[in-house]
């Protein structure tokens, strides 16, 4: 059964970096594009990362030189998150589709999903 579980939201000042880790149990005979999205209060869902299976990694053009994905063998998914601005205070997901590749965006959604978890940036 897929599981993806998300942690390490918080509260954080403009500036700082907060890491979010994504603890995934997929299938091990399958390679998976993974990602992050978020969703801002009243806003539409927007792709953050992803890296395929290969280990290229794509971002949005919003987070493009302050985040970093990354994964592990285990396949656990990882968000470091620094110089932090308040537009990105919102409810972060990781995601996971079978397959090698990802999209060149970003996606802003996935089959599996994990429940969330925030983050919030005071200015």
């Amino acid at each position: 059964q897929v599981r993806l579980v998300e942690s390490g939201g918080g509260s954080v000042q403009a500036g700082g970096s907060l890491r979010l880790s994504c603890a995934a149990s997929l299938y091990t005979s399958s390679s998976y594009c993974m990602g992050w999205f978020r969703q801002a209060a009243g806003k539409a869902r927007e792709g953050v990362a992803n890296i395929d299976g290969f280990g290229i990694t794509r971002y949005a053009d919003s987070v493009k030189g302050r985040f970093t994905i990354s994964t592990d063998n285990a396949k656990n998914l990882y968000l470091e998150m620094n110089s932090l601005k308040p537009e990105d205070t919102a409810m972060y997901y990781c995601g996971a589709d079978r397959g090698l590749y990802c999209s060149n965006i970003p996606a802003s959604w996935y089959t599996y999903r994990g429940q969330g978890t925030p983050v919030t940036v005071s200015s």
